[in-house]
């Protein structure tokens, strides 16, 4: 089974809009693959339709090797998820909800309930009503759940919502840990890059409800994209003449007069000798190497727009 989990021009529209389509992702068993995109990108609609939350209207989920079906409750007893934020009976205690939980869908592994309260650090809150948890805590017992039966494919959509820089480490701690010493394969989204940074192995990247890249962190490291990057006393000016005198069709404009050129064709020379016949000063420009967060941000944002960064 070359791929735990798998999409094939996965679509999804309600009513005229349309929120997904033709999405491919590969999950390979025992990664870590970081679902990443904006807010708004089609990550939460992709994690919904492939814990059947929502059936697709084209395309197709392949979990195990399996075409994903209505009647796939064995298959899907293999998964863990977190769906948007997670909710419980909040008179009943953490310690509670999690029992309820494994009565329902029939796990009855000994101290399970125990061990997901002591990796989360809710051991101390675990006989308190949910009702009394905070945000953090409450997302953390939405984690330990998942984890209860220690299932072989993890689903979490923006696991580190609400928590505190101490909590999204160790929950990526964790993350990391279920990995090594379960095999687990963790699908994870996030729109932040630097906790796909610190955890992922591959990185799946979408926008507007497509997908962009499918790509290893080891392979990403590797690429060496360069761009022109210039200051320049009128940004709004400079953006018109790179798109309507120079027709550039890749670059960005940023905060402080700061513009980024991709297109390999720009040489600075000539960047240069266009805004100054027209009466815009260029204060710097000069060839730099891309980050790993400005490629994501170049793949996610509109070709020749504002993105404040």
């Amino acid at each position: 089974m070359p791929y735990i989990l798998q999409t094939d021009r996965l679509t999804k529209i309600i009513g005229e809009k349309e929120l997904v389509r033709d999405v491919d992702l590969h999950v390979r068993k025992g990664e870590i693959y970081g679902f990443l995109g904006p807010n708004g990108a089609g990550k939460t609609t992709v994690m919904k339709l492939v814990t059947n939350l929502w059936k697709p209207t084209g395309g197709r989920v392949l979990l195990f090797g399996e075409p994903l079906a209505p009647t796939s409750y064995g298959v899907l007893k293999r998964m863990g998820s977190i769906i948007e934020f997670p909710t419980f009976y909040p008179h009943m205690t953490g310690r509670e909800n999690l029992q309820i939980h494994c009565d329902y869908m029939g796990y009855s592994r000994p101290k399970g309930v125990e061990e997901a309260l002591e990796q989360l650090e809710l051991d101390d809150a675990a006989d308190r009503p949910v009702g009394s948890y905070s945000l953090g805590m409450k997302q953390r017992l939405g984690i330990a759940r998942a984890l209860l039966c220690r299932p072989e494919l993890l689903i979490l959509d923006e696991p580190t919502n609400g928590l505190d820089p101490a909590g999204i480490k160790q929950v990526r701690d964790l993350l990391k840990r279920m990995r090594e010493e379960y095999e687990m394969t963790v699908m994870v989204s996030s729109h932040i890059l630097g906790e796909m940074e610190a955890m992922a192995d591959t990185v799946g990247i979408i926008h507007r409800g497509r997908m962009r890249e499918e790509i290893s962190l080891r392979e990403l490291e590797g690429r060496g994209t360069s761009y022109l990057h210039l200051t320049v006393d009128d940004p709004g000016r400079a953006s018109v003449l790179l798109s309507d005198v120079m027709h550039l069709g890749s670059f960005r404009v940023m905060k402080g007069g700061i513009i980024r050129i991709y297109d390999r064709q720009a040489s600075p020379q000539e960047v240069a000798g266009v805004l100054a016949r027209h009466h815009v000063a260029v204060e710097e420009i000069g060839r730099r190497s891309e980050t790993l967060e400005e490629h994501f941000l170049k793949l996610t944002s509109e070709e020749g727009s504002t993105w404040e960064s």
